[in-house]
Parts: C-alpha cells; structure tokens; sequence
C-alpha cells in the first residue's frame, strides 16, 4: 500500500470516528423536555422495564411475557420482534440488550429464550447508568395465565395501583440465589416509590413462597376488604393469576465498586431561609407582615367626592342666618 492510500485510510477512519463521536444538541423544545427527563435527578422517579425476547420462543413463554407486560402496564416497553444477538450472561451479548435499555430509558428487563438445555427460560436484570448491573436466570415451570382463573371481575386489579407484596419462607434469607430473586422481583413489582399510602387503593398482592433453596411459587392475588367490627377491615385474597414456579438457574451479583456507586445517596440539602418566617414554641409558625406607610395627604382626590356632595346638600337644606329660608326671602323681595 502506497503512503497517499494509507492517508487517505486515515482520513477515512477519523471521519468515521468523528462522526460517531459527534453529540447532536437538541433543536425543538420538546426533544429538550425530554432528554431533561431521563437527566439524573436527586428523587428519581419510577422505573421503566423492558420486556423483548429472542430468536425461538415457546406459547408458554409467550404468554407469560404477554402477562407481565399487562401487569406493568404503564411502566413498561414490550418489543415483540425477535433478537439474535441478545446473550446477556455471554461477554458481548449484552451490547444491544444496553442499547434498548438506552433507547427506551428502562433500567430493568425481562428477557425470554427457549432451547433444548434451557426451555421456558427468563433473565431478569437490572442496569445502572444503561450498563448491566446484575442478572438473574429461572425457569418458568406449571404456568396457569389469568384467563384460567374464574373470579368475580369487579375484584380485578386497577392499572397502576400499588401492591402488597409477600415473600414466604426461609430462603429468602439464608440463601444468596434466593436473596438474589428477592431484591430483583422487589424492584421489578413494586412500582413507583410512595411516602403514604391509602388503604382503600391496595387492591392486590404478589406472594412468592420459597418451596426449596431454588424454586420459589409464584402467584397473583386480588384483595377484598370485609367488614371486621373494628376499624381496621378483614382482608381476603382471590387468585386471579397469573401463577408459576420460578426454578433459578444462574444469578450474577454486581460488582462491588459498581454496587457501591450505585448505592450512593444524595445528601440532604439545607434547607432554604424563608424570610420574616419564624417558629414560636407556643404559637407555632409566625410570620411578619410589613405595612409601607400611607401618605393620605399626597393622594389625589376626585373633584365630585360624596362627601363634597353631601356637605352642599345639607348647605342647601340648613335656613339663612336670618332665620327665613332662601326661598321665603327671594318671594319677600
């Protein structure tokens, strides 16, 4: 190869670099809006799960993802086309799997797969900073959907209401996969964090039962509240699915200088003065209120004032000094 080639290669790979490397700005204010949003925040908001499958899945798996996607609707992204180059526990095959994730701005995901060594299969993970933070593998065993439950259909979940959730079993604290799960499924059913909640809007809850060190029940339950005598009410649960055992197969814990930074907390910020705003131990909140002074003598009156208006009436009504009222003393002349 000549040397005017080889600079002619070189130009070619830095205009290729340059504009791979080139940050595009955004021109409307909408496009502005919304990198604003998925900009870091000090109180972040709900997380957004990704839901995509690869190149062979089975109606099991189908359905189950179906399933999930409906009951993270309105926090979730479902892709149905199939993915090829998606292995995540593989080096590289998390490369497009943290593209989606920052297309999307989802920081977790559910992927399914199904073969011959690893059938009805779902990873389950979750990403710091659009990078894979940790992952989970289970295997989805005895799957009953929602369509196979009979129940009263005015005790049905309402979209975006928070849940109760409850993990059954000493598993979950002595064993890492399943501590592993527990976290992971925290995070994926738990939805948008609250301070307060109403006790009238909890209409459902998540039960996972550990039934051995790797296999955890799974199921979907509806909440009716019934009359006690008390004021707190007797709750009854109704399966309304879906339902499932969840085997683990692998789990990858983060790293630890990933999981400390991730881990890191913002710190509480002083609060601003509020001016002529004070506490009082008996009265509580005062504030001071200051009054300008009112210069009256430099307002301007109007010429027809009512009370010029009823000076002259009265003038006009008072008799003469005379003692003869005006009219009297005109006739008398």
């Amino acid at each position: 190869m000549s040397l005017g080639s080889e600079g002619a290669l070189s130009d070619t790979l830095c205009g290729g670099l340059c504009v791979m490397l080139k940050i595009k700005t955004p021109k409307s204010g909408k496009a502005r809006r919304e990198i604003e949003k998925r900009a870091p925040k000090l109180v972040e908001s709900g997380k957004k799960t990704l839901i995509l499958q690869g190149t062979k899945t089975s109606n099991v798996l189908n359905a189950v993802l179906t399933e999930i996607y409906q009951l993270k609707k309105g926090s979730a992204v479902r892709y149905t086309r199939k993915n090829e180059n998606i292995r995540p526990f593989e080096s590289g095959g998390e490369t497009s799997l943290e593209f989606f994730s920052l297309k999307t701005d989802c920081s977790l995901f559910v992927f399914g797969s199904h073969s011959k060594k690893r059938p009805d299969n779902l990873v389950i993970g979750r990403t710091y900073d659009h990078h894979i933070y940790d992952l989970i593998e289970v295997g989805v065993e005895n799957f009953k959907s929602m369509e196979s439950f009979t129940y009263d259909k005015k005790l049905a979940p309402k979209v975006g209401s928070k849940p109760f959730i409850a993990f059954i079993g000493e598993g979950f604290e002595s064993t890492d996969e399943l501590k592993h799960l527990k976290e992971v499924l925290l995070d994926l059913l738990r939805g948008e964090a609250v301070e307060n909640l109403n006790l009238a809007g909890l209409d459902h809850a998540y039960i996972c039962t550990a039934v051995s060190s790797n296999r955890v029940f799974f199921t979907h339950c509806a909440l009716r509240l019934k009359k006690s005598g008390t004021i707190v009410p007797r709750m009854e649960l109704v399966e309304v699915g879906p339902s499932m055992d969840l085997v683990v197969r692998r789990h990858r814990l983060p790293i630890d200088s990933i999981r400390k930074e991730a881990m890191k907390t913002a710190k509480d910020q002083p609060k601003k003065k509020v001016k002529n705003v004070g506490q009082d131990v008996i009265q509580g909140k005062v504030g001071k209120i200051y009054v300008p002074d009112q210069q009256v003598g430099s307002v301007a009156l109007p010429n027809k004032a009512k009370g010029l208006k009823r000076e002259r009436r009265e003038a006009k009504m008072k008799p003469n000094e005379g003692g003869a009222p005006k009219k009297q003393k005109e006739d008398s002349e």
